[in-house]
């Protein structure tokens, strides 16, 4: 039985080639893009249950697609990266990728990142309450149905993972919370990827609620610890 259908836009064919029959073999659906704007119209047509994404694409490169497909959907992404690259992976951490990858990456590794992925994907939420509670903190009301904050009278929308996170640290005001406390309820316990990319979250947070995002006094880091929200 397919387990899930993956887009794969990759633009060299020696991965495409290995990626078919890797995935294949695992139990996927396996969708092809070569190019950024083939990317974004086969997504656009056929939909997919998980993206697996090159940065470097002709036509279109990889974060401009990431950002028209987050336009129609927020299917869960991975980023693959040249080796060694760490621009590129703070280009996909800031572009809100739920992992990635580095050429040349093992077939076992990426499997299980793609299977670790959609266990997030398909649980995310499961622990929420029948009725989403709204929490206000710090002179923010956030509204988990709507995955809004109010603040100063303006409504501002935000991102899942943004307003996970954020919900998280409002629901918990006042207390210093562990890095790993934090990515394990925000990101799950099973989370391959960088821890770099909370930090890239709060920061990101930072520039919609701190008044000087470089001194923050909303969202605290506590050094050697994790971060506290003050009340």
């Amino acid at each position: 039985m397919t387990e899930a259908r993956i887009l794969v836009i990759e633009d060299e064919e020696s991965y495409r080639d290995s990626l078919e029959f890797l995935l294949e073999r695992e139990g996927f659906a396996v969708a092809f893009a070569e190019t950024g704007p083939s990317g974004v119209e086969t997504f656009a047509r056929d939909g997919a249950d998980i993206v697996l994404l090159d940065l470097m694409l002709p036509g279109m490169a990889g974060p401009e697609v990431f950002k028209e497909i987050r336009t129609k959907s927020d299917v869960p992404v991975i980023m693959v990266t040249a080796k060694d690259d760490q621009v590129d992976r703070i280009i996909g951490l800031e572009l809100g990728a739920d992992d990635y990858v580095t050429k040349p990456y093992s077939g076992r590794e990426l499997v299980a990142r793609i299977r670790s992925v959609l266990r997030r994907a398909a649980t995310a939420g499961s622990d929420l309450p029948d009725e989403p509670v709204r929490v206000t903190a710090a002179g923010m009301t956030l509204d988990p149905e709507r995955l809004t904050m109010v603040r100063d009278g303006e409504t501002q929308t935000l991102p899942p993972k943004e307003f996970a996170l954020l919900h998280l640290l409002a629901q918990n005001a006042g207390r210093v919370l562990p890095r790993q406390v934090i990515i394990d309820r925000v990101w799950g316990s099973d989370y391959f990827g960088d821890t770099k990319t909370l930090d890239v979250h709060i920061k990101r947070l930072r520039t919609r609620i701190e008044r000087d995002p470089s001194e923050p006094s909303l969202i605290v880091t506590v050094r050697g610890v994790g971060y506290t929200l003050e009340p």
